[in-house]
């Protein structure tokens, strides 16, 4: 199966752009997120780490309130 994709790929004329076209797609979109992920504010980092926690907290209220 593979020599049959194998074939195919080799037979077209520029395809050697593709590999290259998703590594530089992949390095930038690593380097946005890694850019916004480094800018964010440490009160949203916070905020963002106890959202589990608080919705299960919410959860078990409703549940408690329920019974």
């Amino acid at each position: 199966m593979l020599r049959f994709i194998k074939h195919n790929l080799t037979s077209m004329l520029g395809i050697e752009i593709y590999p290259l076209f998703s590594l530089v797609l992949f390095t930038l979109f690593f380097a946005i997120v890694l850019l916004y992920v480094w800018k964010m504010s440490k009160t949203r980092v916070n905020e963002m780490s106890a959202l589990p926690l608080e919705f299960e907290q919410e959860d078990t209220n409703i549940k408690i309130e329920h019974l």
